[in-house]
């Protein structure tokens, strides 16, 4: 069975390039937001098991999508991914309910790793 994944990000250059980044037998169906509040919808909706989440967006951020999540309590298992790699900032993160946080570009081995640690993928 499929897990919906959700990857927001306002770049649809960024959004495609985690999508290439993904395990390519992964059995996934993939939903794309642009900002926070799509984000939120997607989620609502059951279209947001794993989450790919920017920080830096214009309507809703990151940080603010995250503490939403956490106040209404969503199922959603949040995977930061931003150039921002200040230790501050994967450390807010994580204090806000994401479980990891990888830096843009994102690259595959990266991001298999990380799915591979929370039982997300398995070769």
């Amino acid at each position: 069975m499929s897990i919906p994944v959700l990857i927001c990000d306002d770049s649809s250059f960024a959004r495609k390039q985690v999508q290439r980044a993904m395990p390519p037998d992964w059995d996934v169906e993939i939903t794309f937001a642009s900002n926070g509040e799509e984000a939120l919808a997607a989620i609502k909706a059951g279209r947001g098991e794993v989450v790919f989440l920017d920080l830096t967006m214009p309507v809703m951020d990151g940080y603010q999508t995250l503490e939403r999540i956490k106040e209404q309590d969503l199922p959603a298992m949040v995977i930061v991914i931003s150039g921002d790699i200040q230790p501050e900032a994967v450390a807010r993160v994580k204090r806000m309910g994401a479980i990891d946080f990888i830096k843009k570009p994102v690259d595959a081995t990266s991001l298999k790793n990380v799915l591979a640690a929370y039982g997300l993928y398995t070769e």
